[in-house]
């Protein structure tokens, strides 16, 4: 992996850890703003293109208010305001939790986390929930399988994919299996990075009804006191996606693309990456410095290294 250092934990003045990774910053016009590491890298996106698959949701069919879209193209934290919205969807065509096929688990969110109690791992409460929601109605919309609709070769993963490829100018060589369990593809940063301008600067109702979506309910994207919620809401314009092992995303409409991945899977320097990676496009955030603490003082901090 030809990484670089993204990001260096400092105490005392001393680089204690680092952050390697690959970042790639596209100005408006598509030209490189900042590479760092090879963006011919091949990563595994994870819920960044979750925009995208619902794209390919829309256009085969599916039907979804805003607030409903928002959630198909998810992550969300598990509030009991995420668990009715995904029983909405299924509601809509006349499935319920049962149809579901992600995995169990318990609420992504700290706080819902804790609000859930001891009650048992369900697939409803999985962050993914609102994709696998969506998929299914697109299912039914078109009279598609929902046993498998998990399959690599089921017409909507097809569709998944060839929206993703058409969208990065990119063929997909391998498709593996997200936590979630959902096909994933595997493409470069460089590719990513020009999907997601594809479909921030798109004229396609479909794509602007996506991200529009996102962009109007970004408490249904993510959830209350998470990184990609807060940054929509305080930042006008910008959409953001996280994925799991350390990927993000974030556009402008006029552009302006943001893309990088933390070699390790650390969260650890999301927040400062991001800042810094947008500050570099010229899109202004509010930030406060990560301290590195010692014997509860700070003697320290997170620091980007561009």
């Amino acid at each position: 992996m030809k990484d670089v250092v993204l990001a260096e934990y400092v105490r005392s003045g001393v680089v204690e850890s680092q952050h390697r990774g690959f970042l790639i910053a596209l100005n408006a016009d598509g030209s490189t703003n900042l590479e760092l590491g090879d963006s011919a890298q091949l990563i595994f996106p994870r819920s960044t293109i979750k925009s995208i698959q619902a794209s390919a949701m829309v256009r085969n069919g599916l039907q979804l208010e805003p607030r409903l879209l928002a959630l198909g193209a998810s992550s969300h934290s598990g509030s009991p305001e995420h668990l009715a919205a995904v029983r909405e969807i299924l509601g809509s065509v006349g499935l319920d939790d049962s149809a579901l096929q992600c995995m169990l688990d318990r609420p992504l969110g700290e706080a819902e986390r804790r609000a859930f109690g001891d009650q048992p791992a369900s697939r409803i409460a999985m962050n993914c929930s609102g994709k696998h929601a969506a998929m299914l109605a697109t299912c039914v919309k078109n009279g598609w399988s929902i046993e498998n609709y998990l399959d690599h070769n089921h017409p909507l993963q097809v569709a998944c994919r060839e929206e993703l490829e058409n969208l990065a100018g990119e063929k997909i060589t391998l498709t593996s299996t997200d936590g979630c369990g959902a096909p994933l593809f595997l493409i470069s940063v460089a590719g990513l990075a020009r999907a997601i301008r594809a479909i921030t600067l798109s004229k396609d109702r479909i794509h602007s009804a996506v991200l529009d979506a996102c962009r109007t309910f970004p408490e249904m994207v993510a959830g209350k006191d998470r990184l990609t919620t807060v940054m929509m809401q305080e930042v006008p314009g910008l959409y953001m996606k996280d994925g799991a092992e350390a990927v993000e995303i974030a556009s402008m409409p006029d552009g302006r693309t943001l893309v990088f991945k933390v070699s390790d899977g650390s969260l650890r320097p999301f927040r400062v990456l991001v800042h810094a990676g947008l500050k570099r496009l010229g899109i202004e955030s509010k930030y406060e410095t990560e301290p590195v603490l010692g014997g509860g003082k700070v003697i320290g901090e997170i620091r980007a290294t561009f």
